[in-house]
């Protein structure tokens, strides 16, 4: 028996001794956690303020703490290079360490940009400094485009310039969700209210992460001082407060940081400890409540931030060849055009869950499209979570047929599940919109400002899109749908200042906007008079 302990207790001590140090790293030592904070309720915000104290070191489980600022996407909003589509390249400074990214040739969007830049930061500062800077190259001088909100030199107008915090994981500065029209992790030049200027405005996406040791994304310092979990435990997907939101949502979305007065620190708007009744919540107006801005956020919704998400259906080819599908160049039209009024505009045409082909039918009743809505849209749940999420688009073929024999373009209907009506669909005909390149070429190349044919086809699909999108959103002017399309009809001069996408006048030129309401008399403001929540049937219909 003793020589069976002797010979047991050789093997670990041999067994300890060939064990590679790294692996033995992998597993640190049990640390003493301990809360590091001071807490202070602050009744004018009715929030506990939470502030580090002195420490040096915001997380013992790490040997080192990295940030890495990850660029997702980039997109021209504006004309940036006269002579060619521009040819992106980015800066970001980490507490003075500056990183280049390649160029990106000729191209208004880089969608994928798959570039990040990384550094080591101190473990026992609390802040590090950031900058982004967004630039187009050229053979003589580069341009440096706009992203900012802020004012200030050439360069500072231009450039974005943030704090993030190594205790929570949260950025602060000219990018945060308290006063950023655009959301959080969006940065656009239109914030500075020059969308009437030609400023190089532009769009990017990115992100700011950091070493953390169970890998959940929230730092060792949040988890132990404000939320109570383990920062040993990945926390991921976990619902602490059982109302239907994990932590990481509250977490990214809900954590503020404030300087009031002599106080500094942080506090939940979204406490992933407490219950609040996300379904009632919707801080921006655009229809999703929190739960609903959860579910989508996978595909960049902000629940402080206007989003619009529209699946499109398309008919298949029908015996002779019948055909027409919506050209993906109009959807990034139609984004920029929303995007210019600080609203994400997203399409699913198959990348986001749904945007499915549809059997072919060349003689489309008011029923049919029901039962399409009911197959191809609800797929015959009646609790389908994408109703009151997503407006609905049919794109069919021949539009003669679906408006009551008339012969239409598009047209926008209602659902009727359950009992309850929304107006979240339209129908648009392939055939007459493809048809409408090919009606006086000339004069309508010159309205649409290319004599590029794919590029006039684009901005006809796009105007027609946005136009039937404007009736689920409430527009509603006077010169709405009026009957002015020619220059001999009165309409055509009366509502010649109604310059929106509503206006049938408009529709299919190059102006893809809805009317800010001031060009004059007759004109109307759609783009503060507009209801995002008027799809939604829990808004405005009662079962």
């Amino acid at each position: 028996m003793k020589n069976s302990i002797k010979m047991m207790c050789t093997l670990v001590i041999v067994a300890v001794m060939v064990i590679p140090v790294s692996v033995l790293a992998k597993h640190p030592q049990p640390v003493s956690i301990v809360k590091q904070s001071t807490e202070t309720y602050d009744p004018e915000i009715k929030h506990m303020i939470y502030a580090p104290l002195a420490s040096a070191d915001f997380d013992p489980l790490d040997s080192t703490i990295n940030v890495t600022v990850s660029i997702n996407e980039i997109r021209a909003l504006k004309t940036i290079d006269l002579f060619s589509d521009p040819d992106f390249y980015v800066k970001v400074t980490i507490n003075n360490n500056t990183f280049v990214s390649p160029v990106w040739d000729n191209t208004k969007y880089v969608e994928n940009p798959n570039w990040s830049a990384t550094t080591e930061v101190p473990k026992d500062e609390e802040f590090v400094n950031v900058s982004i800077e967004l630039w187009d190259k050229n053979s003589g001088k580069d341009l440096l485009c706009d992203i900012s909100s802020d004012d200030g030199t050439y360069k500072q107008c231009r450039t974005v310039e943030m704090t993030y915090s190594i205790a929570t994981g949260i950025w602060i500065g000219w990018d945060d969700y308290l006063g950023d029209l655009s959301g959080y992790g969006r940065l656009s030049g239109i914030d500075d209210n020059s969308i009437d200027q030609q400023d190089r405005d532009c769009e990017l996406w990115f992100n700011i992460t950091q070493t953390d040791y169970d890998h959940d994304g929230l730092p060792y310092w949040v988890e132990v001082n404000m939320y109570n979990t383990s920062p040993l435990v990945n926390n991921l997907g976990e619902d602490l407060d059982h109302d239907g939101i994990p932590i990481e949502w509250e977490h990214y979305f809900g954590l503020y940081y404030i300087e009031w007065g002599h106080e500094q620190g942080y506090y939940m708007e979204y406490d992933p400890n407490f219950w609040e009744n996300q379904t009632a919540l919707d801080q921006d107006n655009d229809g999703l409540n929190n739960i609903e801005e959860y579910k989508t956020w996978q595909w960049g919704s902000d629940p402080f931030r206007q989003d619009i998400f529209i699946e499109i259906d398309q008919m298949a080819a029908g015996p002779k060849g019948e055909t027409g599908f919506a050209p993906t160049a109009a959807f990034d039209l139609l984004r920029d055009a929303y995007a210019k009024h600080s609203i994400v505009w997203h399409i699913d045409d198959g990348c986001l869950g749904g945007g499915e082909q549809v059997p072919f039918d060349d003689n489309m009743s008011q029923n049919d499209l029901a039962n399409y809505y009911w197959l191809y849209f609800m797929h015959r749940d009646a609790q389908n979570w994408r109703r009151g999420i997503f407006r609905w688009c049919i794109v069919g073929y021949n539009g003669a047929y679906a408006w009551h024999g008339t012969l239409v373009n598009g047209f926008t209907f209602s659902s009727d599940i359950n009992h309850s009506s929304a107006l979240d669909c339209f129908f648009v005909s392939s055939k007459n919109l493809n048809n409408k390149t090919k009606e006086f070429p000339l004069i309508g190349m010159l309205t649409r400002g290319t004599l590029n044919r794919d590029t006039n086809l684009a901005i006809v699909w796009a105007g027609a899109i946005m136009h039937e999108t404007g009736h689920t959103l409430a527009c509603s002017a006077p010169g709405c749908d009026c009957n002015g399309v020619m220059p001999w009809q009165i309409n055509f001069w009366r509502y010649s200042n109604y310059k929106s996408v509503m206006n049938y006048r408009y529709i299919y030129t190059n102006l893809l906007d809805y009317s800010d309401g001031s060009h004059g008399k007759n004109d109307y403001d759609d783009w503060n008079s507009m209801d995002l929540t008027y799809f939604n049937p829990r808004s405005h219909f009662q079962p």
